[in-house]
């Protein structure tokens, strides 16, 4: 497959991951996570090595907001009981 297709469907996970985390689902996220690891593929097999620093950015802010998210989902779980 060409280089190109690869970029629309990692494009499209992406976007997927985005309009989860819209709706208020922490799944988004996690979406949003996984896609980074392909993305880091991506840049190797194509030797695109700007997309490893994207990767690793979009990495570290998924990771940031979904921890940020799942403790403020505890925390209101724990209120509610």
């Amino acid at each position: 497959m060409s280089a190109q297709w690869w970029s629309w469907a990692l494009t499209l996970v992406g976007l997927t991951g985005w309009w989860l985390t819209g709706r208020r689902l922490w799944q988004g996220w996690a979406v949003s996570l996984s896609v980074q690891i392909l993305w880091l593929a991506y840049a190797l097999v194509t030797e695109q090595y700007g997309f490893i620093v994207a990767a690793l950015s979009y990495g570290a802010m998924a990771t940031l907001n979904l921890r940020r998210w799942r403790a403020e989902a505890a925390t209101t779980d724990r209120k509610e009981q």
